[in-house]
């Protein structure tokens, strides 16, 4: 770790991911063997990969140890069920876990939910409490897995060229992982929705722009717009300048949520999330007061009068899931909550051929 650090330091930032990817492999369910990806799919349910500690120097692209929580809230007892499964296909494999509620009838909703880096999906679900708002409204959600043997510190690859685009990569596993539900549940496919946080959340703009006629709308928390960055340095560098990017092909509707204080992910970036899905400006703006907590300004973006596009900035929050739990991994209690703003915001966006 001590010479990842002085690699890092001195700008050989490709030469620190190597070295780092290296030193952490580590043991974990699901690997890499002449080639071919092996899952111990006993060994995953039973004993799931551990969070890696950030190395020394990082801090900058995993947070500040005060923000990386070890331990947190559980995932509270809901009468719906919790799976834990493990996806292999063409370009990859991948564990998740998905919450079935009790409530709604028919085909329902689904929701991909994407962890941000160091995180696990029983922390970001943990976190965010997701799955209560899936009991509370009918949907079912997912939460994906990054493995160690993809990425030691546990990012979605949304800087990588080969993971920033349709049928390859990240990508097609987690439009896998939606195939793969919806072929086991009755699911709406005109209601399915990715979000994330973080690298989770750029990641989530990764699908919405690679697969728009698989998900209806996307939310990113904390994220970043999807082409922003080519290699490790270039998502450094676009963490913290917030550099923009070009307008979709294929408008989405989105939502995106970040705190002004965030020193990971420079602010600035939200509204580039929100400018590139909707091909319009981002104007005026509204304030929503909480008291107690953090007050937010939130602009709704509209096109032809309809309501496409939601950016949500949370006064003096940093690197933090808006309203999420109390002691939970990256959350910030007193903001508004994301969870449920997201879910409105998706119910009223279904997808439109």
């Amino acid at each position: 770790m001590t010479e990842a650090t002085a690699l890092t330091r001195a700008g050989r930032l490709a030469e620190a991911t190597a070295l780092i990817q290296r030193t952490l492999a580590g043991d974990h369910p699901v690997r890499v063997v002449q080639g071919e990806i092996v899952v111990d799919e006993e060994r995953l349910r039973d004993d799931p990969p551990p969070v890696q500690d950030a190395p020394d120097g990082l801090d900058d692209l995993v947070g500040t140890p005060d923000q990386v929580r070890r331990s947190g809230p559980s995932t509270p007892d809901l009468p719906g069920e919790t799976l834990h499964r493990v996806h292999q296909g063409a370009t990859g494999a991948r564990p998740y876990t998905l919450y079935v509620p009790t409530t709604g009838t028919g085909p329902r909703p689904l929701l991909v939910m994407l962890h941000g880096g160091t995180q696990t999906a029983a922390d970001f679900a943990a976190a965010t409490r997701m799955s209560e708002q899936a009991e509370e409204h009918g949907f079912l959600v997912a939460y994906p897995e990054q493995v160690t043997s993809a990425n030691p510190m546990r990012y979605w690859n949304w800087f990588e060229p080969a993971d920033q685009r349709r049928g390859v990569g990240e990508p097609a596993i987690l439009a896998g992982i939606v195939d793969e539900i919806a072929a086991l549940h009755e699911v709406d496919r005109d209601r399915v929705y990715v979000a994330g946080f973080s690298a989770g959340g750029a990641m989530a703009a990764v699908l919405g722009a690679a697969y728009p006629d698989v998900f209806a709308a996307v939310g990113v928390h904390s994220g970043l717009p999807q082409g922003c960055a080519t290699d490790v340095g270039s998502a450094v560098s676009a963490m913290s300048s917030a550099p923009g990017a070009r307008p979709l092909e294929r408008p989405v509707p989105v939502i995106a949520f970040h705190g002004d204080a965030d020193t990971t992910v420079a602010v600035g970036n939200a509204a580039h999330v929100v400018e590139q899905f909707t091909g319009c400006p981002v104007s005026g703006d509204t304030l929503v007061e909480r008291d107690p907590g953090r007050p937010a300004t939130r602009v709704v973006v509209r096109r032809d009068g309809a309501p496409v596009g939601e950016l949500w900035t949370v006064h003096g929050s940093s690197h933090a899931w808006s309203g999420g739990a109390a002691g939970g991994s990256y959350t910030d209690p007193a903001g508004p909550d994301a969870s449920a703003e997201m879910v409105r915001f998706f119910a009223d966006h279904p997808r439109r051929s």
